[in-house]
């Protein structure tokens, strides 16, 4: 598991501040982060692996800065969108997943090794060869989760993951990711998914409301919305 640290963290859009002098560390197995729309939420995790830097602080995840050791930093983090047409690069599910792994120069075969382990792992063994866009919502959430999970991150980032999905599928991704040997984040609107989990992070209007279990996160949220 990574140490994820941000340090008097502040942004903005313009004029818009986003997040507010943000101190905190994330450590730990399952980290829920829940919030409005609007809150900041997901620009907090947007910035773990520095799809977006800070206005005003740092952010560092195992002492790498995000925004000076990009390119470091997103070899230990994957970041998984709510919406899988946004990863999916490539023509066929397999060629998808092998994508992922093209800087690490491996063998021909031991690309083929770990691209099947990867659709074993999500149940779409039997869809190497499928055109991946022609997959159903479900299975599209599913190769993108093995296609950041192949290059065997350390943390992995989940914006919103089963925010497309029926409760099928929502039961299916979310089974994956309680089994992860990774250090996982997640933002949802879905409570009933973080309910659990040891520690849950409320963002509200740019800054961090409460940081406790599940249980006492959850009802404290809602109270912020009544």
């Amino acid at each position: 598991m990574a140490e994820i640290v941000f340090d008097q963290v502040s942004h903005h859009f313009g004029s818009r501040q986003v997040l507010s002098e943000v101190d905190l560390t994330l450590s730990g197995p399952r980290i829920g982060i829940i919030g409005a729309n609007g809150s900041g939420k997901s620009t907090l995790v947007r910035m773990i692996n520095g799809l977006i830097d800070p206005s005003q602080g740092r952010v560092l995840v195992d002492g790498l800065d995000t925004a000076r050791d990009g390119h470091k930093v997103r070899r230990l983090v994957s970041f998984l969108f709510s919406d899988p047409d946004a990863q999916i690069v490539m023509p066929t599910v397999a060629e998808d997943i092998a994508f992922s792994l093209r800087r690490q120069r491996l063998a021909p075969e031991r690309v083929a090794e770990h691209v099947e382990a990867a659709l074993r792992m999500v149940g779409l063994l039997d869809y190497s060869t499928h055109p991946a866009h022609l997959l159903s919502s479900g299975q599209k959430q599913l190769l993108a989760m093995a296609s950041v999970l192949v290059t065997e991150p350390r943390v992995l980032i989940c914006d919103e993951p089963t925010t497309l999905l029926d409760l099928a599928n929502t039961r299916t991704i979310t089974g994956i990711i309680d089994t992860l040997p990774q250090q996982v984040v997640m933002v949802t609107h879905d409570l009933s998914l973080v309910e659990d989990w040891e520690r849950v992070i409320v963002v509200h209007e740019g800054r961090i409301a409460a940081d406790t279990n599940g249980t006492q996160a959850v009802p404290f949220y809602r109270s912020l919305l009544s």
